[in-house]
């Protein structure tokens, strides 16, 4: 017996892009199970997980997920195809629930811990969810979510990571149950987009589609080895943290440390006590961490960071490389491609440049037709790979894949040597005057002020010259806010961009509005 539900909502063929398995590692066979393949990847000895309530190997993670599968399929009737919803921050628990629900052949529906009832019943009713895996802490606004549905049958509750919930407490006495024999094009997960453009879109994703960017991105530009430990900010729900915390580590036979309250004094600590390599997080935690004295007993370990969730300012990218030696790997994803598919590490990084299409992808520039542009751009970038956008029943399918490509809304330029370099969501440039204005470029020459903490740049309408450039700014420690210091930063990006580009209303802000997934917010600031 199978639940098709998700099978039956997939885009139609001639709706869906075009998919390349152009390297070897991407051949997958037709029998895989993508919990069962991760958890191969260390030695059952190793370390796999480790936070400040204990350490637990690959041997504890595959024998724990297996116990929660047997609890799902024979005590709660879980079928193949059945949509489990996850609720919680990163704990070890959470990742061996994630891992249980492949084993038992369920797609996975992740959430974001930050989410209010209201949004979690969109995500149930939209995804049809039968079951729930909740930690404790998080369980009045699942509750009211529950309510306002009529999908969900089954509510287990477990106890971050003391081992004393009721997930931890049925599951004791239980045998570990074999991974199903899943195929590599059976949905493995849905994943539900921040929302920054309208109601969010959940996008579907195979097995096959779990493992591709470990098999590319991970393993071409970041890497990763047994012995090394990554932590990152980012939840599991927001496909980068599932990629970067749970699954590159355990494909590598590395180790994840997670971190509930993901704040950067909080991250530089965790790093030092639990040994940490590799560092993924926002480009405005690297600013943060900078002035931190304890950054200098972080970097005893730390030899890898990784950028995500906004562009990386140039600024920031100087300033990190300069006070501890390492090159921030950049990258641009989506949730509908799963992960991170333009990049460059090491050497290979031109600052301010996203970087070129990670192996295993190819990417192009179209124009407002839909046809590919020859030359440097600008257009609006287009990925073809291992992964492509599926939305689950959403007729916004149609506005992400073009022509077999998968066009992201991101305007980019790119030079002779194959770099891609960001411009601005395509919604998000601005014209003034008639020239083009990037957003992020106003940004980053703002940021290279050492007053600004924080800021972003929109379009407002002007009667004169249809938009102006307007700067919300969070300041620094120390700065305060007056028409002098405003006068000051248009001067200061005068002469670090072209002159017509400078922001001509600056509002000064306590903070920005921004996703669960730290993405900022630019339509409540136009709207403002």
């Amino acid at each position: 017996m199978r639940d098709r539900f998700v099978e039956q909502r997939l885009p139609p063929p001639e709706l869906l892009p075009e998919f390349r398995f152009d390297l070897p590692e991407l051949h997958y066979p037709d029998c895989l199970n993508a919990a069962a393949e991760l958890l191969k990847g260390g030695a059952p000895e190793a370390l796999a997980v480790v936070n400040d309530l204990g350490r637990w190997t690959y041997a504890d993670l595959d024998e724990f997920s297996g116990r929660i599968a047997r609890l799902l399929v024979v005590e709660h009737g879980l079928i193949p195809g059945n949509r489990v919803l996850l609720r919680g921050p990163n704990t070890y628990t959470l990742f061996a629930a994630w891992l249980a629900v492949l084993k038992a052949g369920g797609v996975v529906v992740a959430t974001m811990p930050l989410l209010r009832p209201g949004e979690i019943a969109t995500v149930i009713d939209k995804a049809e969810v039968s079951h729930v895996l909740c930690d404790s802490r998080f369980i009045g606004d699942l509750r009211e979510a529950v309510e306002q549905t009529r999908f969900v049958k089954h509510v287990i509750k477990y106890d971050g990571d003391h081992g004393r919930g009721e997930l931890e407490t049925r599951t004791g006495p239980l045998a570990p149950l074999p991974p199903m024999e899943t195929g590599r094009d059976d949905p493995a997960l849905i994943a539900f987009t921040s929302g920054t453009t309208g109601a969010p879109k959940g996008c579907v994703h195979f097995h096959r589609d779990v493992l591709a960017p470990c098999d590319t991105f991970a393993k071409h530009v970041v890497g990763m080895a047994p012995g090394d430990v990554i932590l990152t900010s980012a939840p599991i729900a927001f496909t980068f943290g599932l990629g970067a915390t749970l699954l590159f580590p355990l494909r590598a036979g590395a180790a994840a440390a997670t971190l509930e309250q993901a704040n950067p004094p909080a991250m530089l600590e965790a790093i030092a006590r639990h040994g940490v390599t590799h560092l993924a997080t926002a480009p405005t935690a690297y600013k943060a961490m900078l002035s931190s004295p304890a950054l200098g007993e972080a970097l005893k370990t730390l030899n890898t960071c990784i950028s995500a969730g906004e562009h990386l300012p140039k600024a920031t990218f100087g300033a990190w490389e300069q006070r501890t030696g390492i090159r921030i790997i950049d990258g641009i994803g989506s949730t509908e491609m799963m992960h991170i598919f333009i990049s460059a590490s090491g050497e290979d990084i031109r600052p301010g440049a996203t970087g070129r299409a990670v192996p295993g992808y190819i990417a192009a520039l179209l124009d407002t037709t839909g046809c590919e542009i020859a030359g440097e751009g600008p257009g609006c970038l287009a990925i073809k790979g291992p992964t492509g956008c599926r939305y689950l029943a959403d007729d916004r399918q149609r506005d992400y894949v073009k022509n077999g490509w998968n066009v992201t809304g991101d305007t980019y330029c790119r030079d002779g040597n194959g770099y891609f370099w960001y411009m601005a969501r395509s919604d998000d440039m601005i014209v003034s005057s008639g020239y083009n204005i990037g957003a992020p470029e106003v940004e980053n020459a703002l940021l290279g002020h050492p007053a600004v903490a924080e800021c972003a740049v929109v379009g407002v309408l002007c009667e004169e010259r249809g938009q102006k450039v307007k700067a919300f700014v969070v300041l620094g420690a120390g700065a305060e806010p007056s028409d002098a210091l405003i006068e000051e930063l248009q001067a200061f990006v005068k002469q670090a961009i072209a002159p017509y580009k400078y922001p001509r209303l600056i509002e000064f802000v306590a903070e920005l509005p921004k996703t669960a997934t730290g993405k900022l917010r630019r339509s409540e600031l136009r709207r403002g």
